[in-house]
């Protein structure tokens, strides 16, 4: 762990006079001892701050480790801090590192931050993975910046974008407000079959799981949340979700079987009265491992036999074809194209049991036919 700095010393004693059942009981924290086994473990958590090395996220962590433990059969480890490097590129190539060695050891990273900029080190940390990306941002903009526009929590998606060769088949946006965009922003997500979904439309959580069920990268901003519900992240927006809602959005990302890195950014303890953010924070942390925990594994993990099957024929289109999980309920369309590479990952596009219903009424569902574009 060359890029990590334990805080066992920090929160031990605070952690040993914790109560039996809470959490800080239960996870690993993180120091040499444990270096060789770093990997025996399901769920890795660390901080980073893009300013100070110092920073350990001490009201995040002490209401994390407060909180009791869920029902689960799974290992923590709190990593502690991520040194960042003397440049922005450092600090981004070292991330993109240590979250790529997680991955293909099998451990989800969950990376609490001051910045969401740091989403792009995230998806680099696929680049050595060799597999085409789905990233889901739960934001209320989209952060695409202005072109020559330095790395930054406004402009990620921008240089996410722009990158060659592109590693990235779909981007979703959750809870994004359209005043807040601009109408040629929207049109260009749009035209690249981009998932852009409004607050309104993406507090329906049916949509929004089956969204999430089939991404890689699951990055949420803290200003996705309405100021009076967190106070303590760098832009404040009085709108967006409740905190009930992002805890859901955070259990959903858990539960799918296709998440394997999570983040939540935006955190600015010097805003955050009464540790009402911080709070807020470690129960989404909560609940991403409490989904984990939860995790079916039905799609892509088990055969087609174990869905029931129904098929739509729609005027002018291909039969659609639907699939049901006969574990979990949930459901997927199939898209029967001829995509090389791709196909065995993407054969099945997640959606919700409404979309059947309208495929039955004659309307052909919006995500299948971008899912159809992609693959063109």
């Amino acid at each position: 762990m060359n890029y990590i700095k334990s805080v066992k010393s920090s929160f031990e004693l605070y952690v040993d006079n914790l109560a039996q059942g809470k959490l800080g009981k239960y996870i690993e924290l993180y120091d040499d001892s444990i270096n060789e086994n770093h990997y025996d473990f399901d769920i890795a958590v660390f901080t980073v701050s893009q300013n100070d090395n110092s920073y350990e996220f001490e009201a995040v962590r002490k209401e994390f480790y407060n909180l009791y433990v869920g029902n689960w059969d799974i290992k923590i480890v709190d990593l502690g801090v991520f040194v960042i490097g003397s440049t922005t590129e450092d600090t981004n190539y070292a991330l993109k590192e240590q979250i790529s060695s997680l991955i293909k050891n099998n451990v989800i990273p969950v990376v609490i931050g001051d910045d969401h900029g740091l989403t792009f080190s995230m998806y680099k940390a696929y680049d050595s993975l060799e597999q085409m990306v789905n990233l889901t941002a739960v934001d209320y903009k989209f952060d695409l910046g202005v072109l020559g526009e330095k790395l930054s929590s406004d402009s990620f998606l921008g240089h996410i974008l722009s990158e060659s060769p592109s590693n990235l088949f779909n981007y979703s946006s959750l809870g994004f407000q359209t005043y807040l965009n601009s109408q040629e922003e929207i049109d260009m997500l749009d035209k690249l079959s981009f998932d852009a979904y409004r607050l309104g439309v993406a507090k329906d959580m049916k949509l929004t799981e089956s969204i999430l069920r089939d991404s890689d990268i699951v990055s949420i901003d803290l200003s996705s949340v309405r100021m009076s519900d967190s106070s303590g992240n760098n832009k404040s927006n009085v709108n967006g979700f409740y905190a009930e809602e992002i805890c859901a959005i955070a259990r959903y990302s858990g539960i799918s079987d296709k998440v394997s890195s999570f983040g939540v950014f935006d955190y600015n303890k010097d805003k955050d009265i009464h540790n009402q953010t911080a709070q807020l924070l470690s129960q989404m942390i909560w609940y991403f491992i409490d989904g984990v925990n939860s995790r079916a594994l039905d799609y892509p993990y088990c055969g087609y036999e174990e869905y029931a099957k129904y098929s739509v024929v729609i005027d002018d289109i291909d039969t659609i074809e639907f699939m049901e999980s006969n574990k979990t309920g949930r459901w997927w369309m199939k898209i029967n194209k001829d995509v090389g590479n791709k196909k065995k990952r993407h054969a099945l596009v997640p959606c919700t049991e409404e979309d059947y219903i309208e495929a039955l009424k004659g309307n052909v569902p919006d995500r299948w036919i971008k899912a159809l574009n992609k693959f063109k």
